[in-house]
């Protein structure tokens, strides 16, 4: 086969640094728009996304030519330096990440439930959301390292 394709979903989710508040809502689209700008340069494609005051849900592919860290690492560093332009001047990221695999069939369903973002954190807070993924994924984890 001379050609390598690949169609490879993730929704990666990370939380700015101690989960502080610090993404108001005015700025959440332009962020929004900027992620999508800057990971279609990478070659990763924005299924769906929202931004969070503390966090963000970003459902992607994953470009056939870089990692999942590269990936990360890139847009972070790119969309910190954005939002500090928005006018957020101590404006970081948390170093670490999660990011969980998504097949086809349950694209939609993500893309749904990272729609309604706004709603699920009416009724608990990012640290309880996270934890449950990393309980439906089977992800182990030390609490003493989960947070920054």
């Amino acid at each position: 086969m001379p050609q390598s394709l690949s169609k490879v979903y993730l929704h990666i989710v990370f939380s700015t640094k101690n989960r502080v508040n610090l993404i108001p809502e005015e700025t959440r689209s332009n962020a929004e728009a900027y992620f999508v700008k800057v990971s279609s340069n990478l070659g990763s494609y924005t299924e769906e996304i929202y931004i969070m005051p503390n966090h963000v849900h970003w459902l992607c592919t994953l470009p056939r030519v870089l990692s999942i860290s590269e990936l990360i690492q890139k847009i972070k560093i790119s969309s910190s330096a954005k939002i500090k332009e928005f006018g957020i001047p101590n404006f970081t990221w948390q170093k670490g990440y999660g990011v969980f695999s998504v097949s086809q069939s349950r694209l939609e369903s993500v893309k749904k439930y990272i729609q309604n973002q706004s709603e699920h954190h009416k009724k608990f807070d990012f640290q309880t959301e996270y934890r449950t993924f990393l309980k439906k994924y089977k992800i182990e984890y030390d609490e003493e390292y989960l947070w920054d």
